[in-house]
């Protein structure tokens, strides 16, 4: 990862697109360098998409649940049972985590219908000792890119080759 692939992955995810054109024309790169780079990215598998994140809310989904899971200790429960929640239909995100908490399982809902039966679905799983939600009533920040938490200057000297 060099200076080039960190400028590229900054413009992207700062104008919300993946075209070659526009983020040579942001960063001044040339446009080939650009297209090579965004393809080394891909099958490095750095970069895992085009860019054509949604907005859950614009969507419908308006609903946010963060929701703690506690599970029974087994051989690979961190796999099988993270993998169980991450099937659950409305799932967008499971962590396996230190602590106290074995999971943390974010969902984008469209009503409290669909947050009782995910709830139900969690507490379905054998493993499943019990669960703690919430739900979010305001976001604050909400950056899928990483990259754009970070200064580039902040980036190269931890991510520089």
């Amino acid at each position: 990862m060099d200076e080039r692939d960190l400028r590229i992955l900054q413009a992207a995810a700062e104008l919300g697109t993946g075209s070659p054109e526009a983020i040579a024309a942001h960063t001044e790169i040339p446009k080939s360098t650009v297209h090579y780079r965004i393809t080394q990215l891909k099958e490095r598998g750095v970069v895992t998409n085009d860019l054509l994140d949604v907005d859950p809310e614009k969507l419908g989904l308006e609903i946010t649940v963060v929701t703690e899971v506690i599970a029974d200790y087994q051989q690979d429960y961190h796999e099988t049972v993270g993998e169980e929640l991450a099937a659950i239909e409305g799932v967008n995100q499971v962590y396996f985590t230190m602590g106290d908490t074995d999971f943390v399982v974010i969902a984008h809902l469209t009503d409290r219908e669909m947050v009782h039966e995910l709830v139900a679905e969690y507490e379905a799983i054998d493993e499943v000792v019990r669960t703690s939600s919430q739900f979010v009533i305001g976001t604050v920040k909400q950056q899928s890119n990483p990259v754009n938490d970070f200064e580039l200057e902040t980036l190269l000297e931890a991510l520089s080759e």
